[in-house]
């Protein structure tokens, strides 16, 4: 066994998925470093978390963590500000932000496949909000990217007219199709209340976009 471990190694060993593993990092729940883009763990300090996740005291404090951490298809991190009037812009950023977790194995796949759907139909799906998604073999787990543009894109057609401003991308596993549509239907639901779409608008800070989005419903 080696003494560094990674996400994959971490979430063998203490049977979670690797997007669990990731977030858990990113909020600081899990130790670990990053050697560049790279998340890192030293297996002394997992097993002593784990270790302590055991223990009687802490063991209501791990399941509640634990549940939420599982159904953040979002994190704060992957929601954006942007300033551009070009959808493909804003798409290829969006793309960029997914490369960068370990759930998107190939980023020119991914981005080929996102402009491919928008070929056969823009995914502006109305009240200022686009949500382009794509299942591709390529990802390995469903994982989702927002930008909030300050100005409207102008070249982002949508289905009442309306200049879309708010863009939600989903990416997931080709099997993952129930999974999928239950989360566009379930963020399309949250951004069709006004009041949060208005809020996400005229929001500068990431972290409370991110909560309006999860926890409007």
């Amino acid at each position: 066994m080696h003494e560094i471990m990674t996400i994959e190694e971490v979430a063998a060993y203490i049977r979670v998925s690797e997007r669990t593993v990731y977030d858990w990092a990113q909020k600081g729940e899990l130790p670990g470093g990053k050697l560049g883009t790279t998340w890192r763990f030293k297996r002394d300090d997992i097993e002593r978390w784990v270790s302590d996740r055991l223990s009687k005291s802490e063991r209501k404090n791990h399941t509640t963590a634990k549940s939420n951490t599982e159904s953040f298809v979002l994190t704060s991190e992957r929601v954006i500000l942007m300033d551009s009037s070009l959808k493909k812009e804003v798409l290829t950023r969006l793309v960029d932000v997914l490369s960068e977790t370990p759930f998107v194995k190939k980023r020119d796949e991914l981005l080929q496949g996102i402009f491919a759907r928008e070929e056969l139909m823009s995914t502006g799906i109305g009240f200022g909000i686009g949500v382009p998604h794509v299942r591709i073999d390529s990802v390995t787990d469903l994982v989702m990217a927002v930008a909030v543009s300050k100005q409207p894109i102008s070249d982002y057609s949508s289905l009442d007219g309306e200049p879309v401003q708010i863009v939600c991308m989903l990416a997931a596993r080709s099997d993952q199709h129930t999974k999928y549509i239950r989360t566009l239907s379930s963020i399309s639901s949250r951004l069709k209340d006004s009041t949060v779409r208005e809020h996400i608008i005229a929001s500068s800070d990431p972290a409370e976009i991110y909560k309006l989005l999860i926890e409007s419903d």
